[in-house]
């Protein structure tokens, strides 16, 4: 199911990877690279399991593996090596914003217990942030944060949130995680932290999200 070599042919094989890992079964620990085509025109990265990454991109495998090769000493920290990373940014003349910690929850059921307000505002800046990333996005305001869900990477649906500078320490991060598990209208929700964004990693935790894989995407805008 999870090859070493060549390009996968279909471009769902992703999903299908990550909906696993979200189900506790993930690729063997190996220390093996998967490289598989992109989901879609958007994204390309790395989603890096315990000892096995998948690179998802348009570039030549055998480019991908060599470069790997070159850069890194260590086969199993090889894909998230900035040596890596900055070779497939100035490959594919694309950018990244940080390495981040993947995490993932099982959808709730019933209502949040959250009083929340969803902006319809297409122009209000967190839903022209989202739209950036993700497909499907909703957006909503609550006392002292907002939540934003959308389709992601491969598109799985994802959650993000902002607190309120004033509203820090009162549990509105983790209250908020806990409602988009009520929203979400898949199985599961999943979130990306900056692993040294500490609040942020104990809030999602805290909301019963558990961590699977970090990743680098590198996204067309």
């Amino acid at each position: 199911m999870y090859p070493r070599t060549g390009r996968e042919a279909m471009s769902d094989e992703l999903a299908r990877i990550l909906a696993a890992a979200a189900e506790g079964r993930f690729p063997p620990a190996d220390g093996g690279v998967t490289v598989m085509d992109r989901p879609g025109a958007r994204d390309e990265g790395v989603v890096a399991f315990t000892a096995h990454s998948v690179v998802f991109t348009a570039e030549d495998p055998e480019w991908i593996r060599a470069e790997l090769a070159a850069t890194a000493s260590d086969r199993l920290a090889a894909t998230m090596n900035p040596g890596f990373l900055a070779a497939l940014m100035r490959r594919t003349g694309r950018s990244m914003d940080t390495i981040d910690l993947v995490t993932v929850a099982d959808a709730l059921p019933g209502e949040p217990d959250v009083e929340l307000r969803e902006i319809q505002d297409r122009e209000h800046p967190r839903v022209v942030g989202a739209l950036k990333r993700r497909d499907d996005v909703r957006v909503w305001a609550a006392d002292g944060g907002v939540l934003v869900l959308g389709r992601g990477l491969a598109g799985r649906w994802e959650v993000s949130l902002e607190v309120d500078e004033e509203a820090r320490g009162r549990g509105v991060g983790p209250r908020l995680a806990v409602a988009a598990r009520h929203l979400v209208p898949g199985p599961v929700l999943w979130s990306q932290q900056s692993p040294g964004n500490a609040r942020s990693v104990r809030a999602f935790q805290r909301a019963g999200f558990r961590p699977v894989a970090s990743e680098a995407i590198l996204p067309a805008c």
